[in-house]
């Protein structure tokens, strides 16, 4: 195809290389397809350029915002048209009349964010909330936890602007009798296609044969949550074909048409006044699933705003995850599933008084063993584990996962308990069980078969699985889809569930709005088969290769990376906070996320034909700006570990490639360190004039503009070895000196050790290898293995619970806890898991001691002082911010606030490289840095990690101080 016509009219980016195929060939659905190519358009211009050049190359265009669809929505063979990067504006807020123009590709919780200063909010909440955008909540007609009281996105539609298929621009919005009238005679419209839909739709309408159809075939009028085809019965519950109906509005047509209508340009929502905020929780805890959802029939009683199932699968996944194991704190036992019901009132008194009538009518009712109730801040984390369901499911070991396929269906809530029933007695006669959460207030629960699709009797039990519960909905008189669409896994179950004279009139309103079959085909109509092009061929073969790290808990590294279902938790906005992922929070392109890392990985790992297919350029491109963060480690509720990925792809990459200079030269910064240490006067001389500083830096490939590190006057194992004269005291501690405070952090160091000795530990220094933290980050791990194996053999056997082993660099001493793990095996992996449970980041063995009483408040100054923490990466991802809170908080008058930043954007060498610099401070500019500028110079700015620190002086002037710093100086003896 030549593409050079619409690269020429357009503004925005249009992408034909493989790569960007590759990583718009899914979403989070079983279905893969690669597209002819990838628009990233800017303004109407280009969108209605697309529209043209659609239609002359006899092509299409497939909508997509974050990409997070369920059904195959935005899985095609067309041109995928992103919108996610430059439509995020929100245009316009009418607090005074309650409604907001927003573009699609605005995040519905940053949306939210912005509107609760106006005492507003935009009320259907999914579960993907902190990455969902607006256009793909109207494509799928989204609802969520709270739908029980705010119902779906298309109740929230007023209006829409768009590009119609012949590329017209047109306004959709509600109209009485006489407007719509006047638009089927061709008044008002913008062309004989725009006037056409008017026109045909009233004569589809009208017809009262039809109106029975439809009637008598849809689902039932009272299951809220309802998406099987177009929303013909929607519009037939307005004038002029109802008598006394709600004024006519197209937007309840599009509302739920999946992009294969029109392209949506902007749309009116409506604002809901944010509720009274006194909220509780009661989660009721059942030995049954069958117990839980009658338990839900007696909340229901009491107008709870959620009624939310997660069963004994999800909650034994949350246990894989070190995030959300965190946030399993009201879970009693091990109860086959939890029902969290929230109340609320308009006073505590009231919502109180809610809740203690529920628990005593399930009592009466013999339903459910444990009622905890949760209220304040306690109620988020409850719902991020409810959210992390989709997640979750994929963080099994093996190939049989719980498969999206009946995971919508919905029926009216009076039915539920009946319909589950026999639903499980249709999986058990297959020999299958499947994960039961979500939505239980409105007739919906997401239920996945555990089922191989890398098999043929995986792929042949999804079908089967698929047509028998397509039958038992249509026994209940259900809907097939409640909220995630039909797209091109339920397109084919249309006409048994709306009835084939349904279905044509489906067929006929496509044609009618778009008769070259532009937008989104084989979505509702005319879909191919539900079980082809699938994520996995049949019997697809999983590559088995020799790793460097052990991925053995996963079954190896392509199973590792598999561990991606899509659901797209990588692409929050740092409004949302966490670290997952820097570069997408930086960039907003899909290729900067997680998610597009492990699918390329899984693309060449499963699809190269060569001996080596860590080789391919593609993955080299893809992962280029990760900064091995480790945020995906704990905050990826399915457990992709792209750090650890990363680090051994470029190990492999470099048996081929062979080793760059400038990788040797970061991965052996001991070695240079060393030699600058002899004599740092050279080193001060170079780097203290700019000409001979900027030429250093670009003989090492660093950016001109990057600050080197100072150098210590002298080593700090100079000074632990000759200097320090430790005393005997009762408890002892060892000091970790990692590379990193050695050379260059020396004094920090020495105030750690003297703080460690003042408080009344025996500070132990035996002389160890380096952490290896710069030989991982080159993926030079034959090198980081030696250091690790020497690090284990020389700790094991003198470490213990109680005399640990202690550093203060994160990125270093946590290699005890994660890497140095994967790098060892056998007999010594196991001393490694051993050794890493009495190896703490100081923060960590300092909040271990006040807890046991041995550090107290006044040992500390009384002054009022306020701290504000920036948090090291690896500590988020690997430990916690609590200890470092709690320790900073010990002295009676200090005050901590916890900035809300995620990774700071240097990462190590990351931000010294030249090409990689001014992304490195974008990053920093997206919380960081604009906080750290507001502080009063009477703040203290405290970071822990060396590369932290180093980012605020460069990207604030401000400097930034250790936690050990800050209460070294605030001794009692020191003052």
């Amino acid at each position: 195809m030549n593409w050079q016509p619409l690269l020429s009219s357009l503004s925005g980016d249009l992408y034909t290389d493989e790569t960007h195929r590759r990583l718009y060939a899914t979403d989070a659905s079983a279905y893969r397809e690669l597209p002819l190519a990838v628009a990233v358009p800017k303004g109407k211009q280009d969108l209605i350029a697309l529209v043209k050049f659609a239609s002359e190359n006899n092509t299409s265009l497939i909508p997509r915002t974050a990409g997070t669809s369920l059904a195959g929505q935005v899985v095609g063979g067309g041109i995928v048209v992103d919108l996610s990067k430059n439509y995020s504006q929100i245009l316009e807020v009418n607090a005074q009349e309650g409604y907001a123009w927003v573009e699609p590709g605005i995040v519905r919780d940053d949306l939210n964010k912005h509107l609760a200063d106006h005492g507003f909010f935009f009320a259907p909440e999914t579960s993907t909330a902190n990455r969902a955008m607006i256009g793909g909540m109207i494509g799928n007609n989204s609802c969520g936890s709270n739908s029980v009281v705010y119902g779906s996105t298309r109740e929230h539609l007023l209006e829409v602007e768009t590009i119609l298929s012949d590329g017209s621009e047109a306004w959709f919005g509600p109209m009485d009798s006489g407007e719509f009238l006047s638009r089927c005679n061709g008044l008002s419209t913008t062309g004989l296609l725009h006037n056409n839909i008017y026109y045909k739709t009233r004569e589809m309408l009208s017809n009262e044969a039809n109106q029975k159809e439809i009637v008598e075939h849809f689902p039932k009028a009272d299951i809220p949550r309802r998406n099987t085809g177009y929303a013909l019965d929607m519009l037939l519950r307005h004038e002029p074909f109802t008598e006394g109906g709600t004024p006519f509005n197209f937007c309840s047509l599009i509302a739920g048409s999946e992009g294969t209508l029109c392209m949506v340009t902007k749309a009116k929502i409506k604002l809901t006044p944010l509720p009274p905020n006194n909220k509780r929780l009661v989660c009721i805890h059942s030995e049954t699933i069958d117990d839980s959802l009658k338990a839900n029939l007696v909340a229901l009683k009491y107008a709870p705003s959620a009624c939310e199932l997660m069963d004994d699968y999800i909650l034994q996944a949350t246990k894989r995850n070190p995030m959300y194991r965190e946030l399993r704190f009201f879970v009693e036992g091990d109860p086959q599933a939890i029902l969290v019901v929230e109340l609320n009132g308009e006073t505590p008194e009231e919502a109180d008084q809610k809740v203690t009538d529920l628990i005593s009518n399930l009592k009466a009712e013999g339903r459910g063993y444990a009622y905890p109730v949760i209220q304040g801040e306690q109620i988020k984390s409850v719902w991020n584990l409810r959210k992390a369901g989709l997640g979750l499911l994929s963080n099994v070991p093996g190939d049989a996962k719980p498969a999206p396929v009946i995971e919508d269906t919905a029926v009216d809530v009076q039915d539920f308990p009946a319909y589950i029933a026999e639903f499980n007695q249709i999986l058990e006669k297959h020999g299958l069980y499947s994960v039961h959460y979500a939505h239980a207030g409105s007739g919906e629960l997401h239920l996945r078969p555990i089922l191989n699709l890398k098999t043929a009797e995986g792929q042949k039990q999804f079908r089967i699985i698929a047509e028998e519960i397509a039958t038992l909905v249509k026994k209940y008189k259900g809907s097939l889809s409640g909220e995630h669409g039909d797209g091109r896994l339920r397109g084919e179950f249309i006409p048994q569930m709306v009835g084939e004279h349904n279905y044509e009139l489906i067929k006929q309103m496509k044609q009618i709005w778009d008769p070259q079959n532009i937008f989104n085909p084989g979505k509702i109509v005319d879909t191919p088969p539900m079980d082809s092009f699938l994520r996995y061929d049949v019997d697809q073969e999983t590559r088995e290769f020799d790793t460097m790290f052990d991925f053995s808990e996963n079954q190896g590294i392509l199973r590792s990376a598999e561990l991606c279902n899509g659901s797209g938790d990588c692409r929050k906005s740092e409004l949302s906070g966490g670290t997952m992922c820097p570069s997408y929070m930086a960039t907003r392109n899909e290729k900067e996320t997680t998610r597009a890392r492990a699918n390329i990985l899984r693309e060449m790992l499963t699809r190269s034909d060569k001996a080596n297919p860590f080789a391919h350029e593609e993955i080299k491109e893809v992962m280029d700006l990760c900064l091995s963060c480790k945020g995906c480690s704990s905050e990826c509720p399915s457990n992709v570990d792209m750090a650890k990925l990363k680090a051994e792809w470029q190990y492999q990459y470099y048996k081929e490639k062979g080793v760059p200079t400038r990788a040797k030269r970061i991965a052996h910064f001991s070695k240079s360190m060393k030699l600058a240490s002899r004599v740092p006067w050279a080193y001060d001389m170079i780097f203290s004039n700019q000409l001979t500083g900027n030429l250093a830096k670009s003989i090492a490939g660093f950016a001109k503009e990057r600050s080197m590190p100072e150098l210590a006057k002298k080593p700090l194992k100079r000074w632990l070895n000759k200097e320090f004269r430790p005393e005997k005291k009762d408890k002892r501690v060892y000091f970790y000196c990692d590379e990193f405070t050695n050379y260059n952090d020396a004094e920090i160091g020495k105030k750690a050790v003297l703080l460690l000795d003042k408080l009344g530990y025996e500070v132990t220094f035996v002389d160890h290898p380096d952490c290896g933290r710069p030989q991982l980050s080159k993926g030079l791990l034959d090198e980081a293995k030696e250091l690790a194996e020497a690090n284990v053999k020389l700790f094991a056997d003198i470490v213990s619970e109680e005399v640990p082993l202690v550093g203060i660099e994160p990125s270093a001493i946590l290699t005890f806890r994660d890497e140095f793990i994967g790098l060892t095996r056998g007999e010594l992996q196991e001393k490694a898991r051993n050794l890493a449970k009495h190896v703490f980041t100081i923060e960590e063995f300092l909040a271990r001691e006040i807890d046991r009483g041995y550090i107290k408040a006044e040992q500390f100054s009384a002054e009022k002082k306020l701290i504000k923490v920036h948090g090291h990466c690896h500590q988020k991802s690997l430990s916690s911010m609590t200890p470092t809170k709690k320790i900073l908080s010990l002295p009676k008058n200090f005050e901590v606030h916890m900035i809300p930043s995620g990774c700071c954007g240097m990462a190590g060498s990351f931000g010294y490289e030249k090409e990689h610099y001014k992304l490195s401070m974008k990053i920093g500019e997206l919380v960081l840095f604009p906080t750290v500028r507001k502080q009063p110079e009477e703040v203290i700015i405290a970071a822990s990690g060396t590369s932290c620190r180093h980012q605020i002086k460069d990207g604030t002037g401000r400097k930034a101080l250790h936690v050990v710093e800050i209460l070294f100086s605030n001794l009692q003896g020191n003052l």
